[in-house]
């Protein structure tokens, strides 16, 4: 027979990595200066890294994000309303939200910053920007769209929320690796957007919900 049991939208393998981030990386950005974790990252660097962080950072575009929350509905579970309600909250008010701060506190990019400094490592084929530089919005798309999966993910393949965390963490990581954000830019961002689809989730879930299961007697 058909019955229904709890779910809740709790995913430690992504949420504890994330707690994790968001203390430590909470206290390196109040222990060092600006351009000090910006030069670590971005100073490090071999030619296979420069192509495999210019492929990961567009991860966190909507361009990749929106096609694949339209193909999850492929799932009969989520051809409704409430998941199209929740992915729209917590994936595109992520991106309209961070770009509307971006432009509201218009802060300068490494570039412009450090006004063009040679130490600076920038490959030929990697776009250059100079302004909005606060907070990354690649970084909170990545975040809010992978902390979304994870969240929706069944109790079985819930380990997989390790998998999305690293992947959301490359993309903060490859901004600073391409000379675009300061780690300020990136923590926040990644803030912004697990925030907002663990709120979006809690909400239009309120905060778990019914599933049907098979359950024989």
């Amino acid at each position: 027979m058909i019955q229904t049991k709890t779910y809740t939208s709790y995913n430690p393998f992504f949420l504890w990595p994330f707690l994790i981030w968001f203390f430590a990386g909470g206290i390196l950005l109040l222990f060092t200066d600006k351009g000090t974790v910006f030069r670590w990252v971005n100073n490090f660097y071999t030619d296979m890294s420069d192509m495999f962080f210019e492929t990961v950072t567009y991860f966190g575009e909507g361009t990749i994000i929106i096609p694949v929350l339209i193909l999850i509905m492929i799932f009969p579970q989520f051809r409704n309303w409430r998941y199209i309600i929740a992915a729209i909250i917590a994936n595109v008010g992520t991106l309209i939200i961070s770009q509307a701060i971006k432009s509201i506190v218009n802060a300068p990019r490494p570039l412009n910053y450090f006004q063009d400094a040679p130490w600076i490592h920038i490959a030929d084929t990697w776009e250059k920007h100079y302004h909005r530089s606060f907070p990354s919005g690649h970084t909170a798309g990545a975040f809010a769209f992978f902390c979304f999966l994870s969240l929706l993910l069944g109790e079985k393949y819930r380990a997989w929320g390790f998998v999305f965390f690293i992947t959301a963490f490359l993309v903060g990581y490859s901004r600073l690796y391409l000379a675009v954000h300061f780690f300020a830019d990136v923590y926040v961002g990644s803030v912004l957007g697990v925030a907002l689809s663990m709120v979006t989730i809690g909400l239009v879930y309120k905060p778990s919900f019914r599933y049907p299961t098979l359950i024989k007697n």
